[in-house]
C-alpha cells in the first residue's frame, strides 16, 4: 500500500476495491485489484484542495467504498462523491462542498435500491444525510443535521438500513451537542428522506455503524469516550424513547471504535483498551468479559462460527462465538491493523498500513 490508511476493502467477483489518500490527503483514490494475485488493474483519483484536520490515527480515506456489482461508489469527504464502472470509467461525480471535523471523517456510503444515501459530516460548516440516483448522482433527498466541529461531539458512523413491521428504515446514530447532552438514533424513511422516529439515550462520540440482530427487530449502537450502549426496537413514529428503548448500559465504558456483532443470541463487542465482551442482547447483561492483548479499534466479524477482530498491533485473534471466553488463535502480521477484517468465499482479507493480505485455506 503507497500509504497508511484505515478503509476495509471490498470484494466482488475476481476484484477488491479500497480508497487510498495519497500526498497526505491531497489526492484521493479508488484502486481496484486483481483478487487472485493483488495486481492493480485501476487506480482513479480526484484531488482534494480543503485542508482537512483529523487525528493523526485517522489518514484521510477512512470511508470504504460500496459496489452493487456494476459500479463502484467512494465518499472521498471534501472530494465528493464519485462512482466509477468495473473498467475505471467515470460514471459521476458531486462536490457537496468541505467536511472539516477535527478528528476527520469516516462514514462509508451505503445503497438502497436505486439510492447511494452517504453522510456528509461531521463538522461545519455543513452536516447532511443526502440520498443519490446512484446511476446519475443526482439528488434525490436531503435532510440537514447539525454541524458540529468539537473536540467532544461527533458522528462519523455508517448509517444501517432494516425491514421490519412491513417497511423500511435508515438508521443514523447522532450526537448530542452539549456537555451531558444526549446522542439519539435517527430513524428515516430511505426512499424519501422523510422522519420516522427518535430514541435518545446515546452520547456524545459515535464511530461504530450500529448492529441489528438477525431477527432485525433489536438494533444496539456503540459510543466512544465512555459513552453508553443503547438498544432499541425499529418501528414507531415520533420519539419512541419511552416506548421502544430496550435497555442502556452507561457508566465506566471504556473507549470502542469498532462495531459489534450479533450472533445466536449473543451481542460480541471489542473495546478500544483491548477487552472482548459477550452480552445478552435482551438485557445488555455480560456474560462474559475478558481482555486480550493489544488495542482494539477494527470491527468485529463473525465467520464459520467464529470472531474475528484485530488489534492495532497488527494481531488477529479468532474467538468462539459462544457463551464461553475461548481464543482459539492468535496470528501476527507484524504491522498496524485499523481496518475491519472482510471475508469472500472463504478467504480473508486484512488491510495493514503497509500491505493488503489475502488469507485462504492452505489445502483449497
Amino acid at each position: 500500500m503507497p500509504a497508511s490508511c484505515n478503509s476495509t476493502p471490498i470484494i466482488w467477483g475476481n476484484r477488491v476495491f479500497l480508497t487510498q489518500g495519497l500526498d497526505d490527503g491531497k489526492r484521493r483514490a479508488l484502486i481496484a485489484l486483481d483478487r487472485q494475485d493483488g495486481k492493480k488493474l485501476w487506480q482513479r483519483e480526484l484531488a482534494c484542495e480543503t485542508i482537512e484536520t483529523s487525528h493523526k490515527q485517522n489518514p484521510p480515506c477512512s470511508a470504504s467504498p460500496v459496489t452493487d456489482g456494476e459500479a463502484v461508489y467512494a465518499w472521498f469527504a471534501s472530494a465528493g462523491v464519485v462512482a466509477y464502472d468495473f473498467q475505471g470509467k467515470e460514471l459521476w461525480h458531486r462536490d457537496f462542498g468541505p467536511v472539516v471535523s477535527r478528528w476527520g471523517n469516516g462514514s462509508s456510503p451505503v445503497l438502497y435500491k436505486d439510492l447511494l444515501i452517504v453522510f456528509h459530516g461531521p463538522g461545519e460548516p455543513n452536516t447532511f444525510l443526502i440520498a443519490l440516483d446512484k446511476r446519475t448522482g443526482k439528488t434525490v433527498w436531503k435532510s440537514d443535521e447539525k454541524a458540529i466541529n468539537s473536540q467532544v461531539f461527533g458522528c462519523w458512523s455508517t448509517p444501517i438500513v432494516i425491514k421490519t413491521a412491513g417497511r423500511d428504515e435508515l438508521i443514523l446514530p447522532l450526537p448530542g451537542d452539549e456537555v451531558g447532552g444526549e446522542g439519539y438514533f435517527k430513524a428515516y424513511d430511505p426512499a424519501t428522506g422523510k422522519h420516522l422516529w427518535t430514541c435518545k439515550g446515546l452520547g456524545n462520540e459515535i464511530y461504530a455503524m450500529p448492529a441489528v440482530n438477525e431477527a432485525r427487530d433489536l438494533i444496539v449502537g456503540i459510543c466512544g469516550h465512555n459513552g453508553p450502549l443503547l438498544a432499541v426496537k425499529p418501528g414507531g413514529s415520533g420519539d419512541v424513547t419511552a416506548t421502544h428503548r430496550v435497555w442502556r448500559q452507561a457508566g465506566k465504558n471504556p473507549q470502542r471504535v469498532g462495531s459489534g456483532v450479533f450472533h445466536k443470541d449473543r451481542f460480541f463487542l471489542a473495546d478500544a483498551p483491548g477487552f472482548i465482551e459477550c452480552l445478552d442482547p435482551k438485557t445488555g447483561e455480560p456474560f462474559w468479559k475478558e481482555r486480550v492483548e493489544g488495542n482494539l479499534w477494527g470491527s468485529m466479524l463473525v465467520a464459520d462460527g467464529k470472531l474475528y477482530v484485530t488489534s492495532l498491533e497488527g494481531e488477529t485473534f479468532v474467538l468462539a462465538a459462544g457463551e464461553k471466553f475461548e481464543v482459539l488463535s492468535r496470528n501476527k502480521l507484524g504491522e498496524p491493523i485499523y481496518a475491519a477484517p472482510a471475508v469472500s468465499n472463504g478467504e480473508i482479507f486484512l488491510r495493514g498500513y503497509q500491505n493488503l493480505y489475502c488469507i485462504r485455506d492452505s489445502k483449497k
